[in-house]
């Protein structure tokens, strides 16, 4: 079998150090869609390094090669075109640096779980300041199609239901259709998000949006709208990639605000809004 559980889990931990620059952050934002309009004052702090702010979503990023290629980790043997990020989670302990050196981070395989038809590969990496300080916690829980049935554990559920009542707040965000080609910029160079000969032998007509793009995209969306643009105040977002998004297709995002906690859907507007996040919270600071 190509993922040995047994190995997967039980391996030690990787252990090492990230940093980023005001460059590295302004790269992550423009491949977000960020800058539109580029002198508008809200979306300069993104993009300007004066008075930069940092998106919690810049966390999936910066660690992103901290726990290795899934193909270094031990135990684990997949085919690229087999793999989807199936969920993503950050907690912030608190507000991401526009600069940063010698962030402590720590990664492991937590968990491999059992889909039938497919297998669900969960990372987790925490990451601390030079002086011990917890900075974030991330989980990413890998879909690997055609290697499940091994006889694991299925895992947890993670089904949110939203409120049942119309949504607080519905903003709808354009992307480019090079968007795709920007964000992987930031780090993540599968080629289903660029390479159309790929993208068709993994069973898509055209390459698709990266997962961690879409939920960016849909926190920035959030924050602009619903928490004053204040990226500090957000503590916890987790969502479930329960659907594809084409590069140029418009996000629409509608949020539920249940005081300190936010229910956020994100679906495709030309799709009859296919759903692209679903099970998704963002925790905020009042």
């Amino acid at each position: 079998m190509p993922i040995d559980v047994t190995a997967a889990t039980g391996a030690q931990p990787r252990e090492g150090s990230i940093g980023w620059t005001r460059k590295d952050v302004i790269l992550y934002h423009l491949g977000l869609g960020a800058g539109i309009p580029p002198t508008d004052a809200d979306e300069l702090r993104y993009t300007y390094e004066k008075n930069l702010h940092v998106l919690p979503t810049f966390a999936a990023v910066a660690g992103f090669k901290a726990g290795g290629d899934l193909a270094s980790l031990p135990g684990i043997d997949v085919d690229l075109r087999a793999v989807l990020h199936g969920g993503q989670e950050v907690v912030l302990h608190g507000p991401l640096p526009p600069e940063a050196t010698d962030i402590g981070v720590r990664s492991r395989v937590a968990d491999v779980w059992d889909k039938g038809k497919a297998a669900v590969i969960v990372l987790e990496t925490s990451a601390a300041l030079p002086d011990g300080t917890p900075l974030y916690d991330s989980r990413s829980e890998i879909f690997v199609r055609g290697e499940g049935g091994f006889g694991g554990e299925r895992g947890p559920s993670t089904k949110i239901d939203v409120p049942e009542r119309d949504a607080d707040h519905v903003v709808e965000v354009s992307t480019r259709p090079d968007q795709a080609l920007l964000y992987r910029l930031s780090g993540d160079w599968n080629p289903l998000h660029a390479d159309p000969d790929f993208a068709k032998a993994a069973g898509f007509d055209t390459p698709i949006l990266h997962g961690l793009c879409s939920y960016g995209v849909t926190l920035k969306a959030v924050v602009d709208t619903v928490l004053g643009g204040d990226v500090a105040r957000v503590t916890r977002y987790r969502t479930k990639f329960a659907g594809i998004f084409f590069p140029g297709e418009t996000m629409r995002v509608r949020v539920w605000d249940e005081g300190g906690t936010l229910h956020v859907r994100a679906s495709s507007v030309e799709r009859d809004d296919a759903v692209v996040l679903s099970d998704t919270v963002v925790e905020y600071a009042s």
